[in-house]
């Protein structure tokens, strides 16, 4: 198709496109989408999880970057999706074209993610769009252990707390270079983001101070918040940000935000 077209993958884009059917339907699968749901397709290319997603009865909005491949699709499959050609990550948030399409419908994701924009469209949609029930996406291998990273690993960090704060992840399947084409360097893996139902969204003031910890993560928390500071009993100032877990991360949040409230 990409050669009728006079396409190639691009690099710059990090085009790799996922071709093997097993690793496509188990993607699918572990989504649970069904006859009349609505989901966001990021990075399509040539259509072939879009057609999965269609064969599945699903209403599909699909964003692709690449003007060439965007030509390619509306060849491909016409109107049978609502295709956007974009950034689907503009300053960090999802591209508003994309959110007025989906409106206030409940939605999933399913894509193949490209790498580049995986971490902060996956914070994003998990801190500002409530409406999304779920992310199902391929991403790096090594991406995938961030999200599932345990407290005082050498995974646990920014990306692990902002998300297991807001969701739970799971692994659906991981996915070896030979799957794709081109193949890349590097191993994928599929996995499962499903938000709390206590509805909660995201916090910009405290992922710019979990951010601020750990930009320190070798410091001790007395050497960056000061010996002074009030630390909660279960915290020592001794101790460093890898080893908090989320509750104290929020504990010293809320203290930290007092404390300038009252000055």
């Amino acid at each position: 198709m990409l050669e009728a077209y006079g396409l190639s993958p691009l690099h710059r884009l990090g085009q790799n496109f996922l071709h093997d059917h097993n690793i496509l339907n188990k993607l699918v699968d572990a989504s649970g989408v069904c006859d009349g749901d609505l989901v966001l397709e990021i990075g399509p290319g040539t259509g072939t999880l879009t057609e999965t997603l269609l064969d599945r009865g699903c209403t599909v909005v699909a964003c692709e970057l690449d003007r060439g491949l965007t030509g390619l699709l509306r060849d491909r499959l016409g109107d049978s999706i609502t295709l956007i050609h974009g950034d689907c990550l503009v300053k960090k948030h999802l591209n508003q074209e994309v959110a007025e399409r989906l409106g206030d419908k409940k939605w999933k994701l399913v894509a193949n993610l490209p790498y580049q924009i995986a971490s902060p469209l996956i914070v994003d949609i998990l801190s500002n769009h409530p409406n999304c029930l779920g992310q199902f996406i391929t991403i790096q291998y090594e991406v995938a252990q961030r999200l599932m990273a345990k407290v005082d690993s050498g995974d646990w960090g920014v990306l692990s707390i902002l998300v297991q704060r807001l969701a739970d992840v799971s692994l659906i399947t991981k996915t070896p270079n030979t799957c794709f084409w081109p193949q890349p360097k590097i191993t994928s893996a599929c996995v499962a983001i499903t938000p709390r139902v206590d509805g909660s969204l995201g916090n910009e003031a405290f992922a710019l101070f979990v951010t601020s910890l750990f930009a320190k993560r070798r410091k001790q928390l007395g050497s960056i918040l000061g010996r002074d500071f009030r630390f909660p009993e279960d915290i020592s100032l001794e101790q460093r940000p890898s080893t908090l877990t989320i509750e104290q991360l929020e504990r010293l949040f809320k203290i930290v935000n007092t404390s300038e409230d009252s000055n």
